[in-house]
């Protein structure tokens, strides 16, 4: 069954820190305690997605997780990215589904009450499935949407942010990792049962299961991450209007650059001295009557997971 699991994994492309999908392998069979998971369980991103729903205001009208402030419609985008809420644990398991997230997206886009949209990014990434629908849907929104990244904006999660207005980071945040890859295994001797498994394909489909200890096997696959970068690189260079060439060049090559460096790059547009909350006050509306300060919104979240 584990072996299963991880094909199932392995057989799509991911936009994705490497790391996070080690963590995500383990967690999917079982083996909570693989050094992965714990070093994802230690990087804090529980404390800060707390902080970061704090800040952001009242549950905006018709969304799951969508808040609103000062006219700020503000959208989470946390943790790994999956295509569809039905692939999710029942629990969540920390992953951002697309299709509730373009549903959240939609009712802000339709809440008058929201005069620009803000996401607020804390992700290493996902599933390439269905991410360049949804970054269209932000780069085409008919109101100002822009972006900015507490933690970790990356890979697949980089994809939507460029195609934001603007997109700020808190000085320690990171962006980057742009690629895509894919995994898989090759069973060298038999398992513990004395069985190997052994796929035969019809005679004009030689690629449905390539032979990964094959130069042709292997480069399948590589054509196939190849050409879904050639559309992520391209979808970049359009959201933050430099050529594909500096994006290949200049964009990490894979690698995250943090702060100032990546403004430098230009990945990203300004660092947010005040973090989140400075993002929010610069882009809210003036109304003193129904701002909320951050403390207040501390004190509300702490009520609420105390259950007052």
């Amino acid at each position: 069954m584990n072996d299963r699991i991880l094909a199932a994994i392995r057989s799509v492309p991911w936009a994705i820190m490497p790391g996070y999908l080690e963590a995500i392998e383990a967690m999917a069979v079982r083996a909570l305690d693989h050094p992965a998971v714990q070093a994802v369980a230690d990087d804090g991103h529980v404390e800060r997605h707390f902080e970061a729903i704090a800040q952001m205001g009242e549950r905006a009208a018709g969304t799951r997780s969508a808040a609103i402030r000062d006219g700020v419609g503000a959208l989470p985008i946390f943790g790994p990215i999956l295509p569809r809420a039905a692939m999710m644990s029942p629990s969540g398991g920390g992953a951002v589904a697309l299709d509730l997230l373009a549903a959240d997206f939609r009712a802000l886009q339709a809440d008058t009450a929201v005069r620009k949209i803000l996401l607020v990014v804390d992700s290493p990434g996902g599933v390439t499935t269905d991410i360049a629908q949804f970054a269209r849907m932000v780069a085409q929104s008919p109101k100002p949407v822009v972006a900015h990244v507490t933690g970790m904006g990356c890979s697949a999660a980089y994809w939507i942010i460029s195609q934001a207005k603007e997109v700020s980071m808190d000085a320690t945040a990171i962006v980057g990792s742009i690629g895509v890859m894919m995994g898989g295994s090759v069973q060298e001797n038999p398992d513990q049962a004395g069985r190997r498994d052994i796929a035969i394909v019809s005679k004009n489909a030689p690629f449905k299961r390539p032979d990964l200890t094959t130069e042709d096997g292997r480069a399948v696959v590589q054509s196939t991450v190849d050409s879904l970068e050639d559309v992520f690189i391209a979808a970049i260079a359009s959201g933050r209007g430099v050529s594909e060439a500096i994006v290949r060049s200049d964009f990490g090559q894979g690698g995250t650059l943090s702060g100032g460096p990546a403004v430098k790059a230009r990945m990203a547009d300004r660092i947010e001295a005040d973090g989140l909350d400075g993002a929010i006050r610069r882009l809210a509306t003036r109304n003193p009557s129904t701002r909320r300060t951050t403390a207040e919104n501390t004190l509300k979240l702490a009520h609420a997971r105390a259950g007052l």
